[in-house]
């Protein structure tokens, strides 16, 4: 029997995008004239945060088209946005990504991939906690209910035979903001937590400790941590616009890869810019060495990732034969 808590908390959040989606989601009136894009202040999104500080898209799209960017603090509030038409492209994680294509019906679909591995599990340092086996009786952050890093650690206790306290096991997962674990686990009032970078290599920079890599906690590494989404009806109005945004997607991911760290730097200049937080030389290169960016997703990982979503009714009733990405597009 699921918690009454955690029963409340998914079904507010579904309502809440269905009843947008539904009210003004088909109502979008397409526009060739204007790109809107959603992302997060993050390493994972980096490709996004590339593409805002050096105006590729408006160089690319010319006068004619009109770029706005939207930053986002949550997956639930950016597929709000998808699912009303703010938003027409989205750089967001694979299960906000999923959740709301299994909500649309498919109007959402995943676009491309963006980043793959990129989140750790750490314990607070005197804990005896070495391996996820061990994680029983204890307290486990996630940054959200119903995240990707949320169903990432349902995986990983289900490997290690293990069950959340809501499940009728006795490990207890608690939500809590990737900005607050730091102070959560120097009271005691957590014992772990599973987060994404730069999280994780901050938190073991002050004293946190390492129990699973990013290589460890899915598909050796090769599991999205982020990936971009787009309304069908506005690529089905729009394909040019979106062609020319995925060859600056792909250019801007050949470029993380080949000046790697140049584009730490430029990225850790766009999020200062936008936080008024620069984030320290060695957190970021720690925090690098945990994510690979590539243009496509692992269909493998999704398919998990779907397969949790489902299993932990994350969405009540995930509709059958539901196309959830872009096919043959180029």
């Amino acid at each position: 029997m699921k918690s009454k808590k955690l029963s409340i908390i998914k079904s507010f959040l579904v309502m809440t995008i269905l009843g947008t989606f539904f009210i003004t989601g088909c109502k979008k009136i397409e526009r060739s004239d204007e790109l809107n894009i959603g992302y997060f202040n993050n390493i994972t999104h980096s490709q996004a945060l590339l593409m805002k500080s050096e105006g590729i898209l408006e160089e690319k799209l010319g006068e004619d088209v009109s770029i706005n960017w939207t930053a986002f603090n949550a997956g639930p509030m950016e597929v709000e946005a998808l699912l009303s038409g703010s938003i027409d492209i989205g750089f967001i994680g694979p299960v906000p990504a999923l959740t709301a294509g299994s909500i649309s019906e498919g109007e959402i679909k995943v676009l491309a991939g963006v980043s793959k591995g990129g989140s750790v599990l750490v314990k607070r340092k005197g804990t005896d906690i070495n391996s996820a086996a061990d994680l029983a009786g204890k307290i486990v952050a996630v940054p959200q209910l119903g995240n990707t890093q949320h169903l990432c650690l349902l995986d990983i206790l289900e490997r290690a035979k293990l069950k959340t306290d809501t499940d009728g096991g006795n490990v207890a997962v608690v939500a809590i903001s990737n900005a607050d674990v730091g102070n959560a686990m120097s009271r005691g009032d957590i014992d772990a937590a599973i987060v994404p970078e730069p999280w994780g290599a901050t938190l073991l920079e002050n004293g946190a400790k390492l129990v699973l890599d990013y290589d460890e906690i899915c598909y050796e590494g090769d599991y999205d941590v982020a990936v971009v989404v787009v309304r069908n009806s506005f690529l089905e109005h729009n394909p040019d616009i979106v062609r020319t945004f995925l060859d600056a997607h792909r250019q801007m991911t050949d470029e993380l890869n080949s000046r790697k760290k140049e584009c730490m730097q430029r990225v850790n200049n766009e999020i200062n810019e936008a936080t008024g937080k620069l984030l320290n030389d060695s957190v970021i290169t720690d925090a690098y060495g945990r994510i690979g960016f590539y243009a496509e997703y692992n269909m493998a990982s999704m398919d998990l990732f779907l397969e949790l979503i489902k299993k932990n009714e994350i969405v009540k009733k995930v509709p059958e034969e539901v196309n959830y990405y872009v096919n043959n597009f180029e």
